[in-house]
């Protein structure tokens, strides 16, 4: 399915994306393992279950990149030419094992490139809620999108 070109995008459009994802234990290991972080509130379980949260939390670099990975097909799937940034990145709640997370993306801006004709930047603001409609993530994120080919 592809994303967007420049054109389509539109200040203000929300975009409710229907993939959907329940994050699991083997997810949050594997990731925090593999991107070396070893902090104890991600990868094990007797020092997790002694906090306040009593069980281990997502690690939340994972639920950022889920975020804005399941807004790809919607978005920018084959017009991205690449990331510019993100900012205002939160994360109002944890994600634990077994939470099904949901995904909006809201338009904040577009314009035409300034040195490239034949591209443009849109600014997005990426929410990620939990099964009980929680907000767990919010971020917002320019990207490089082309326009439709001439």
């Amino acid at each position: 399915m592809p994303g967007l070109f420049l054109e389509g995008f539109e200040v203000g459009q929300v975009i409710s994306h229907p993939i959907t994802r329940t994050v699991t234990e083997s997810d949050n290991v594997l990731f925090s393992v593999m991107t070396m972080n070893t902090q104890q509130l991600h990868i094990d379980f007797d020092y997790a279950s002694k906090t306040e949260w009593g069980k281990p939390l997502v690690n939340s670099i994972f639920t950022l990149g889920l975020m804005i990975g399941i807004s790809v097909n919607d978005t920018t799937h084959g017009t991205t030419v690449g990331n510019l940034g993100m900012t205002e990145t939160v994360f109002p709640h944890p994600v634990f094992h077994g939470d099904t997370l949901h995904v909006e993306t809201e338009v904040i801006a577009v314009r035409d490139s300034k040195s490239k004709p034949d591209r443009g930047i849109v600014e997005f603001e990426h929410r990620a809620f939990n099964q009980n409609d929680v907000l767990v993530a919010r971020c917002r994120r320019s990207a490089m999108i082309l326009k439709k080919p001439a």
